[in-house]
């Protein structure tokens, strides 16, 4: 009753965490780095992804989530303790209860990692809910009625696609392709064409400032510093928008594909709904220009970006917590 409600948007990229009766209070990056040789933590969030490509070899940088899931038990578990801290002001006498996002279709195995990491990182009671629901609830999407909603999450591990009715999940895919694969895709494509090595913090920076889905009407240029693969000295290119556009259309197609493998299976009934409402885009991945034009054309489904799309998923774990008796009816194991 006293302690304070947490709903946490738990991301292969970022974390973000909702405090109840305030609204988003943390958004960090998902990195730890840890010093090799004691295996101690030495930076959390923000300062270890300055880290990032930085460090010697005393200090490792990582990546405790891998596609959405825990790859790393303990550092995932010292660094929701670390978020919930910082979240909540210390945990005091009253343990938080917390509302955690899982992807769609993650094993009990994993379910149960994310679960106990959170009750060793200080939560008084730790609930589960899919992606795409909190996604849908965080949206604003009627999700309590029997009309069809669809959602496409596009994170930073995986990409997911589902139809919502009546507070439950009726069809869903995902794909282990996202923000990170596409940072992978420009790196590769640098290479390829430039004979030049550049790191993920450079791609992801390259996709934010000029990155899209179809082409432009005026192309965006950049210039981009990195190292050459042959003469080993470091060099400076100039890459532009369409090229970008180019280097990323293998990972938009992925996701498409998993979109259009949604809609096929959806019944009937619902899939009028979703050609009248639409579909509705989250996540970093939707921030892409024009990603919502390249689905429209490639499903023949309206599709939207959602407001503060980077947001829906905490906002909606946060949203769970407070209809929990209602979502606890089709989710057995929220």
């Amino acid at each position: 009753m006293f302690g304070k409600e947490l709903g946490i948007d738990l991301g292969t990229v970022n974390v973000l965490v909702n405090l109840r009766g305030k609204g988003i209070i943390l958004q960090e990056p998902s990195v730890v780095a840890i010093s090799s040789e004691e295996y101690k933590i030495v930076a959390v969030g923000e300062e270890a992804r300055a880290m990032l490509g930085r460090t010697p070899d005393a200090i490792e940088v990582i990546r405790p989530l891998r596609d959405g899931v825990i790859a790393d038990y303990r550092v995932t578990q010292r660094m929701l303790e670390y978020f919930i801290r910082k979240a909540t002001g210390g945990i005091g006498l009253f343990k938080p209860r917390v509302m955690i996002s899982v992807p769609y279709g993650v094993t009990s195995v994993e379910k149960r990692a994310v679960r106990g990491a959170a009750l060793e990182a200080g939560a008084s009671r730790a609930h589960l809910i899919p992606e795409p629901l909190a996604g849908a609830l965080g949206a604003g999407l009627p999700v309590s009625t029997p009309a069809g909603n669809m959602v496409v999450d596009m994170g930073g591990g995986a990409s997911e696609a589902a139809v919502i009715s009546v507070n439950g999940i009726v069809v869903a895919s995902s794909v282990r392709i996202a923000g990170l694969r596409m940072d992978e895709a420009i790196a590769a494509y640098v290479r390829r064409k430039y004979n030049m090595m550049i790191g993920q913090p450079t791609a992801e920076e390259i996709k934010i400032r000029i990155g899209s889905a179809l082409p432009l009407a005026e192309d965006l240029e950049m210039e981009v510093q990195g190292r050459d693969q042959i003469a080993g000295l470091p060099r400076t290119i100039t890459i532009n928008s369409e090229e970008v556009t180019e280097a990323l259309s293998e990972p938009l197609s992925a996701i498409i594909s998993v979109i259009k493998s949604v809609l096929e299976k959806t019944p009937p009934e619902l899939s009028s709904d979703i050609v009248d409402r639409g579909m509705v885009l989250i996540g970093g991945g939707s921030m892409l220009r024009k990603i919502d034009e390249l689905i429209t054309r490639e499903t023949g489904v309206p599709a939207y970006v959602a407001d503060a799309p980077i947001a829906c998923v905490a906002m909606g774990a946060g949203k769970a917590l407070e209809q929990y008796e209602l979502l606890r009816r089709t989710i057995p194991d929220l």
